[in-house]
This record gives C-alpha cells, sequence and structure tokens, in this order.
C-alpha cells in the first residue's frame, strides 16, 4: 500500500524539517518510520490493530511537537535541538518495538505452518499405515473315542461319537457327543484320523463326510474301499470351517457293508491304545480372527 509522503501529511517540507534535524539522513530516517507506522495502521488482527493504534498514537505525539517547534520561532536553538532529538529517540524506540513485534509475528506464523505440515504428513502416513491386526485367544480342542463304532443300516448316514477330551480351549464336546461345539468365531482347521476294520470277507465301501449344524457339508466326502477280513486301514484329512459362536461341527460315515467298522485296540506292551476317531481343532489361521 503506497504511503503518502510525510511532509505532506503534516504540511511541512524537507527545508522545515531542516530545521529541526541536523542532516539528511535523520530527515530520511524520519520519513521511513513514519512510512513504517502507516503500514502497521492497516494491519488485521487484535494484536497487531492494537499495536498499530498505540504506534500511531506515539508517532503522531511526536509529529504534533515537531510541528509545535516548527511554529514556535521564539524557541532557543538549543531547546529545539533538544526536542527534536526526544522526538527522534522516541521515533526510534516505537521502530524497534515494531520490529520486534513484526518479527514475532512471523516466527508464530513459520511454527503455526510447521505444525500443519507436520500435522498433513502424520495424516497421510496414518492413512497408508494399516490398521493394527486383531490378535484374539487361540480356541482349540483335542477329543478321541476308545469305543469300536459300527453302524446297524447299510448306506445310512450315522455320526460318530467322542468319549475322551485331551486338551480344550472354546471348543467342546456339546449334547449328543458327536457334537463338536466352539464358542466364538473363526476359522477353524478340523483335522481327524481313524482306524477302520472290516470283520468278514470281501470288499466294501466305507464312506465320510462332515456336517455343520445338521446339514451335509457339500463335496466334503471321502470314499475308502475295504478289501478282507481283518482288512485294517488307517485315514486322515482336515478341513477347514468359517463359524460362528455356538456353531457345531459332526463327523458323519456310513458303510455297504455292516462289517465295516471304526476300530478301537487296547494297548497291548510296548503300543499304547488305538482310538477308533482322533480329532484336532484350532482357530489360529493366520493367527487372527
Amino acid at each position: 500500500m503506497a504511503t503518502a509522503p510525510i511532509s505532506r501529511r503534516l504540511n511541512l517540507t524537507r527545508d522545515q524539517l531542516a530545521e529541526f534535524l541536523t542532516d539528511q539522513q535523520q530527515i530520511r530516517q524520519f520519513e521511513l518510520l513514519f512510512s513504517t507506522v502507516d503500514v502497521l495502521q492497516v494491519l488485521v488482527g487484535t494484536d497487531f490493530e492494537y499495536q498499530a493504534g498505540n504506534a500511531a498514537a506515539t508517532a503522531n505525539d511526536a509529529l504534533a511537537q515537531i510541528q509545535a517547534l516548527s511554529q514556535n520561532t521564539a524557541v532557543e536553538d538549543a531547546a529545539l535541538s533538544a526536542k527534536a532529538q526526544d522526538a527522534l529517540d522516541r521515533i526510534a524506540l516505537l521502530a524497534q518495538e515494531t520490529a520486534v513485534t513484526v518479527a514475532l509475528a512471523e516466527s508464530k506464523a513459520n511454527q503455526a505452518l510447521a505444525l500443519v505440515d507436520k500435522l498433513n504428513k502424520a495424516v497421510e502416513g496414518l492413512q497408508m499405515t494399516p490398521p493394527p491386526r486383531e490378535f484374539k485367544r487361540a480356541r482349540y480342542g483335542s477329543f478321541y473315542d476308545t469305543t469300536t463304532q459300527t453302524a446297524t443300516t447299510i448306506n445310512t448316514a450315522k455320526a460318530i461319537t467322542f468319549n475322551n477330551t485331551d486338551l480344550s480351549n472354546g471348543v467342546f464336546i456339546g449334547s449328543p457327543t458327536s457334537r463338536i461345539v466352539v464358542d466364538s468365531e473363526g476359522i477353524y482347521n478340523f483335522d481327524t484320523s481313524f482306524q477302520l476294520d472290516k470283520t468278514s470277507g470281501g470288499t466294501a465301501e466305507f464312506y465320510f463326510w462332515f456336517r455343520l449344524n445338521g446339514v451335509d457339508v457339500p463335496d466334503s466326502a471321502s470314499q475308502i474301499r475295504v478289501q478282507g477280513n481283518n482288512g485294517e486301514i488307517f485315514s486322515s484329512l482336515n478341513f477347514f470351517f468359517d463359524l460362528k459362536a455356538n456353531d457345531y461341527v459332526e463327523l458323519m460315515f456310513s458303510v455297504s457293508d455292516l462289517s465295516v467298522e471304526l476300530l478301537s485296540v487296547a494297548a497291548t506292551a510296548p503300543v499304547p491304545a488305538i482310538p477308533s476317531i482322533i480329532l484336532t481343532v484350532n482357530n489360529n489361521i493366520g493367527g487372527v480372527q
């Protein structure tokens, strides 16, 4: 913003100013100082308006004194010089205070910009960072049955039962004992193994599959052909389930001949007992869910 020359504001020429100021440098300094006051008066904001008002009042007071000096030709040179110097000193002090105020404002503005930049970077970093993985307490269970399990009707679905729990946390044998129940949502791995036998000659088929909440699981069946008397076969498989709390899973089987059975064998030194079915269940797939 352009500022009117100070001699115009006071109706004083440089020649008139020269009567109170000793050299051209002081005259120029005098004009620059009051130009600064004019600039401060257009600043906005509560703090700067207050500072600019004080600055303008101080400057006008000094100018009034000098103007009065110009009109008072009876004042002695010594007194004139002293008052002029006092006015210049006050203006110089005002300039220093103005410089401090401007420098402080600039410093605070730079701090604010730095904080905004830091905040923006933090927000950008947060948007790029994936949310922390939620780890839940592990759920698991280990179950088996010590009885030989047989079918009563050929080609008819029958549930495999369990009568022992080895380890359990959140996975347990339900009622009836064919049900394996979970207490929380998650992806569970069901890993099972069983011992098959045939008590008479010939060939027969054993079918095995899973049920979830009483409904057969599509594409989960397996077929094993057992041949001859005492044709023991060991088999195992596993299956993943995406379960909700209180869901239950059952292991189902059927046979084409009633001579096929899930065999349990008592311990005979040095071999421990052979359960008819062993099942382990856990939900630590990927460590989450």
